[in-house]
């Protein structure tokens, strides 16, 4: 990660303590702009966005965030929650399904 990256990072991260969300979501969009393929902005986003009540689009992060790293167990977990404040109920049940396997030690996806 470069250096423009983690201090913006820990910029959204100050945002987030001090219970700035919008400017934290701000700050954490950049983020992803920056590095696409950074799974820790698009967990933060995703969080971020669930509680400032923009659901849908902290779905989509939460499942860039999976789609980037699908054995991170914290990552399964929101998107389970996510899901819920949707109404996903299925998708909820999946999510969940797949945090449960790897919280047991097993894997979603095979190194």
């Amino acid at each position: 990660m470069n250096d423009e990256l983690q201090d913006l990072f820990d910029d959204a991260n100050g945002e987030l303590a001090i219970g700035d969300l919008e400017a934290a979501v701000a700050k954490y969009r950049r983020c992803v702009e920056l590095d696409p393929d950074f799974f820790d902005g698009w967990h933060a986003l995703a969080m971020a966005l669930m509680k400032t009540g923009h659901i849908k689009e902290a779905i989509g992060a939460g499942l860039k965030a999976t789609t980037l790293q699908p054995n991170d167990l914290l990552a399964w977990t929101a998107l389970s929650q996510m899901y819920v404040q949707d109404g996903q109920i299925g998708e909820a049940e999946d999510a969940k399904g797949k945090a449960r396997i790897l919280s047991l030690g097993g894997r979603i996806v095979r190194d």
